[in-house]
């Protein structure tokens, strides 16, 4: 079973199971507010609440199911708490256990996570779905993950059996298996493209193609060497090796040459590296080992250009991390260190400061892995659990520790001037680098500017190296500031000292008796919460007595306690500054609300909206009702989280009047509903909830009015200007009336003893009832004790004399059974000898008919065995028989003889075969005949003999029969091989017949080529010469016609005659010439070239017999016509066409 714990900050009580916002005050009923009107109260499902990106505390998930969904959704009071969600894999049974987790891994999106445990059950956690899924069960340990492949959905293991798996996450199936490590896998290492990926172990790395799940190449070293980790760099295609003798190569990935060494360190500083790093450009390479110092080295000038030293309690360092961001360009600058004490420390390795860290001691961590989009730390920690931290939440400025964790290297050990040059030296705030050529040069020209700046310049100055004037200036064209650096804007703003040592002094005062009990008014779920606001509200209260006395301080402080509770003292100097800047002349009415300011809110509200105002008087709705609860709150119950931190980016940014105009502003942004409201409870309901206004609208209002409310009525005429807290010690805040805050403390702390004195009087009567109750009931309960033993007593006395009497009666009936059950042994015993001895026989008996029936088995085997080889030899034989038919065609008549002939011969075989076969039959028949005889006198003989004699001669029978069938088996198996070697002789003659057939095939068809060629050439001569006799005599008949052209139809009878005469010789130039054949027709002319040659010339002859008849019968009519005719004709004059 998976346990999901989420470690979020706890809701508010007063959200009913809602949403809550960001800012929201403390919950409670305070001053008879209903729940539904207390601050951060938001309906459900409304667009301002906060949800929580993991399941509710304590859901649990079944991993048999193979999937599952989180039970419900939480709420968040503020910002997420570093750890998101915890996750324990407990076995429930007899004994129920915590399976450890041992390796994590993200996916390339960063979105889904992978985990494997002890026992090799792989889950696959999606983080935005809110799902888990146990995709397979390995059942050994896991040493290694990678899910960065190139198909999304599959992943490689590396296994205790130093073999590496490919799973597919959707099918859940294998998809390869990779052998070839004698070590265990430390490492798997993925190209960027997805496809090749180096397994590292001690003593080889090997190079996969993750397509074919091939091995391409092996880096084999010395064993005294040995390999600490080989991995790929980063948008490149070069492969790093580092070995355990501080020697790091790179290697190109196409050709698998060196392209360069890293040199070694310089004397004195160096290191035996165990762990390596490198960020996203593959520029800088971090290593570490046994030490608490990190080299950085640059891969690019490839030399050494930086040592870092960790604090003391660091003495060895585990693991190495970047941590990726999405502005950096891929040079990252956090990075992640895993020491011996299970604390990972976040440090930037260019100002060397410590960021953040996770773990502790108790809670340590084994190993972590950090998303690709670096949203997410993945941790499993020595107790087997998985834990998920928010990047979000640790790298906000709350969660950074007051003192830098690092120093300089000087009091370690000696270093030559070389290295102590690499060192980098940690100021307040500053790091100073090992180079000093341009830096130094921008950084004096710099102060230069300074010193000639204008007193201006120097006020709009804050801490951190910020300019208030160019953060206006982004807070005006975003409308907020950036929320990864919005706490480290606004401690600029607010330009707090950090005072610890004050700090610490309120601290040690301990909780104040005013907050004793701040639980039964404000009961928050979350006991960090309701600690951290007790301690800040105990540290203004022993600041300044005013603090313990005013009711609502809780509700002023409780956003500020959310935002910033992981640094109680950067929470106790911001709202100390809000109290002393932002909330002027509050306390000089106390304990009644500031009607001064209350009075300038209404002449800002007069002067700008006057209608509203007049409105709200006309209800009766003073400014208490409608500006009060909004300056007592913060505005924290009106606004969401993000409405809350923008309106606050805002009010730290202006002078502290603006805060007042912003209450003012959103007053007259919500006139329109406020005009429809005419019930006083309608009125305090609206200025205790959320309502739809657009803040931004609300905001561009404020500095609306802060430029056009008149200096008359401005309140920023009667407000100082922002003052930040002194340092070393915090200011004295006296500005209230004393005489009244020193009564109403004495008069409260009269009946406080009075109280105290009460409930100890009180609880002393109820402890002397108590014991007295107590007595009585004890006296009573040892009364009843000795009745009860008295009638127990006399129970068991007669209880025993009854058992005595039984006793008695039983050893008599004992005995008699004692004598009968010896008869019956001694009947059992004699029956069970016999019984034996039957039995003995029966087993001999069966042993021999088992024999028999083995012997027929094998026989009948040996028989089909035979049968199965004969049909062998047969289903060959009619392939060959197949083979030969198709060759038949092509074969003369006198190749039938042959085959004939080996048909017989065949047949002769097969008759052969049968005779041996049942010659073999027959022998087999005598064989078990003899067999049957001697087993008779064999069971005579056995009848007679000794029991030993008995299976001596049975093993030695069971002997021969062994032998003599395996002769058996050994003549046919002889049999069969003499046929089979036939087969094969006589397969070759007929192959050799084949091939000679086939040589003689071949010659005939070259000389029948030959001849077609000589036919073709006479029969191109003869159609030349009748070509040219044909075109002789159709000259012929032209001139003649030319003659007869005077006639009459002379003309049309000339074109058509020379029409025809062009067709035929059209018709005899397409007959196809005998040396053009096609190719289609090559089997006809092979067949019979002479029977064609001879019907060319006879269609020839009869075509020019034909054209003569014509012509001879078109001179005919043209002599006739001209006789017919007296006298000549005459014909016009025309032109001839050809």
């Amino acid at each position: 079973m998976l346990q999901l714990c989420l470690a979020a900050a706890e809701a508010s009580p007063r959200t009913a199971g809602a949403g809550c916002t960001t800012g929201a005050a403390p919950p409670g009923a305070e001053r008879g507010r209903s729940p539904e009107g207390s601050a951060g109260a938001a309906a459900p499902g409304r667009d301002g609440a906060l949800r929580s990106e993991r399941a509710a505390a304590g859901a649990h998930l079944d991993p048999q199911g193979g999937g599952g969904r989180t039970a419900g959704h939480g709420c968040f009071a503020g910002f997420l708490h570093r750890v998101i969600v915890n996750i324990i894999h407990s076995v429930q049974g007899y004994h129920s256990k915590t399976v450890h987790f041992l390796n994590v891994a993200f996916n390339r999106s960063g979105d889904s996570l992978l985990a494997g445990d002890r026992q090799g059950n792989i889950y696959v956690f999606d983080l935005n779905g809110n799902r888990f899924n146990l995709v397979q069960r390995t059942m050994q340990a896991c040493t290694a993950l990678a899910f960065n492949l190139r198909r999304k959905t599959e992943f490689l293991v590396a296994l205790a059996d130093y073999s590496i798996k490919c799973f597919d996450t959707g099918t859940q199936e294998l998809v390869s298996w990779m052998r070839g490590h004698e070590s265990s896998v430390s490492s798997i290492s993925v190209h960027g493209s997805g496809k090749y990926a180096i397994t590292t172990s001690t003593d080889t790395a090997q190079l996969w193609d993750l397509d074919t799940f091939q091995r391409i190449r092996k880096l084999n070293v010395r064993q005294s060497v040995g390999i600490q980790k080989v991995f790929f760099l980063p948008l490149s295609n070069t492969i790093l090796s580092c070995f355990k003798d501080n020697s790091v190569f790179a290697w190109e990935f196409d050709t698998l040459h060196c392209k360069y060494q890293l040199p070694t360190a310089i004397e004195g500083s160096v290191l035996f590296y165990k762990v390596f790093a490198v960020t996203r450009d593959g520029r800088t390479l971090v290593a570490g080992g046994k030490s608490n110092h990190l080299h950085l080295w640059s891969l690019e000038l490839k030399q050494l250009i930086r040592i870092i030293q960790m604090p003391e309690k660091v003495r060895a360092v585990r693991h190495l991390e970047f941590l990726p961001d999405s502005f950096d360009g891929g040079s990252s600058q956090v990075l992640g260190v895993l020491s011996q004490d299970n604390i990972m420390r976040f440090i930037n390795t260019e100002t060397c400061k410590l960021l953040f860290d996770i773990g502790s001691p108790e809670e340590g961590i084994s190993t972590a892995a950090i998303s690709p989009n670096g949203r997410y730390i993945a941790s499993v920690m020595k107790n087997g659990s998985l834990n998920l931290y928010s990047v979000q939440a640790l790298t906000q400025e709350e969660n950074k520790p007051p003192p830098f964790m690092f120093k300089v290297v000087e009091d370690g050990p000696k270093y030559t001037p070389e290295a102590t040059k690499l060192i980098t030296k940690v100021t307040s705030g500053r790091s100073e680098g090992p180079w000093k050529s341009k830096q130094s040069k921008i950084q004096t020209r710099l102060l230069k500017l300074q010193e000639n700046t204008s007193l201006e310049n120097k006020e709009n100055e804050l801490p951190g190296g910020l300019d208030k004037k160019r953060l206006q200036a982004l807070l005006k064209g975003f409308g907020e500031y950036p929320a990864k650096y919005r706490m480290f804007v606004w401690r600029s703003l607010l330009q707090l000292p950090e005072n610890h040592l004050a700090f610490s002094s309120l601290i040690d005062r301990g909780i104040h008796s005013a907050f004793i009990n701040i639980q039964k008014e404000y009961p928050i779920k979350s006991r960090k919460l309701l600690r951290v606001l007790q301690r800040t509200l105990s540290c203004l209260a022993h600041w300044s007595a005013i603090f313990a006395e005013t009711p609502y301080m809780p509700l002023l402080a409780f956003p500020f306690v959310k935002l910033f509770q992981n640094n109680q003292m950067i929470c106790f100097e911001v709202v100390a500054t809000v109290v002393v800047n932002f909330c002027q002349h509050w306390f000089e009415y106390f304990p009644n609300p500031p009607v001064n300011v209350l009075s300038m809110m209404e002449n800002v509200l007069a002067h700008h909206d006057k209608e509203l105002l007049q409105h709200l008087v006309k209800y009766n709705v003073t400014s208490q009702v409608y500006a009060w609860p909004l300056l007592e709150t913060l505005l924290s119950e009106v606004l969401t989280r993000e409405e809350w931190l923008k309106v606050f980016d805002n009010i730290f940014s202006n002078h502290p009047s603006y805060f007042l105009m912003v209450v003012v502003a959103y007053i007259i942004c919500s006139r329109a509903p406020l005009l429809h409201c005419n019930q006083a409870a309608d009125f305090e309901y609206f200025f205790h909830h959320r309502n739809n206004v657009d803040i931004n609208v609300v905001i561009k209002e404020a500095y609306h009015l802060m430029e056009a409310t008149p200096l008359d009525i401005h309140p920023q005429h009667m407000l100082d200007d922002f003052t930040p807290l002194t340092k070393g010690q915090y200011p004295i805040f006296n500005k209230y009336p004393m005489f009244i805050v020193d009564y109403q403390a004495q008069e409260l702390e009269k009946i406080r003893q009075d109280e105290i004195e009460y409930l100890r009087e009180r609880q002393l009567a109820h402890e002397s009832e108590a014991k007295a109750q107590e007595q009585k009931a004890e006296d009573e309960v040892w009364y009843r004790k000795q009745k009860l033993l008295q009638e127990a007593k006399e129970q068991r006395r007669k209880i025993l004399q009854e058992e005595e009497e039984k006793l008695a009666e039983e050893r008599q009936r004992l005995a008699a059974l004692k004598r009968e059950l010896k008869v019956k042994e001694l009947q059992l015993l004699d029956a069970s000898r016999r019984r034996f001895l039957n039995y003995q026989q029966d087993q001999l008996q069966m042993e021999l008919k088992r024999l028999d029936n083995e012997i027929a088995r094998k026989a009948s085997m040996r028989e089909q065995e035979t049968a199965a080889a004969v049909q062998d030899v047969e289903l060959r034989w009619m392939e060959l028989e197949s083979q030969k038919q198709l060759f038949e065609q092509h074969i003369i008549k006198d190749q039938e003889a042959v085959t004939k002939e080996m048909k017989e011969e065949v047949e002769a075989h097969r008759r052969k075969v049968d005779l041996e076969d049942q010659r073999v039959q027959r022998l087999i028949e005598i064989d078990r005949e003899e067999i049957q005889k001697a087993l008779t006198v064999a069971e005579e003989n056995l009848a007679k003999a000794e029991q030993k004699h008995i299976d001596t001669n049975w093993k030695l029978q069971a002997q021969r029969r062994l032998r003599w069938d395996d002769q058996d088996r050994e003549k046919s198996y002889r049999e069969i091989v003499k046929l089979l070697h036939d087969n094969r002789v006589k397969e070759a003659e007929l192959l050799k017949a084949m091939r000679e057939t086939e040589e003689k095939k071949w010659e005939d068809v070259a000389h029948n080529e030959a001849q077609l060629e000589q036919e073709q050439k006479a029969a191109a001569a003869a159609d030349g010469q009748r070509k040219q006799f044909l075109d002789d005599k159709m000259n012929d008949a032209l001139e003649l016609a030319e003659k007869l052209q005077r006639e009459d139809g002379s003309f049309e009878r000339l074109r058509d005659l020379k029409a025809r005469c062009t067709e035929r010789e059209i018709e005899v130039q397409q007959v196809p010439r005998s040396g053009n054949v096609c190719l289609n027709d090559l089997s006809t002319l092979v067949s019979s070239p002479h029977m064609s040659s001879n019907r060319g010339r006879a269609e020839l002859a009869r075509r020019e017999r034909e054209l003569m008849a014509e012509v001879w019968q078109l001179r005919q009519r043209l002599i006739s016509q001209a006789q017919a005719r007296h006298p000549p004709a005459r014909f016009p004059a025309t032109t001839w066409s050809p």
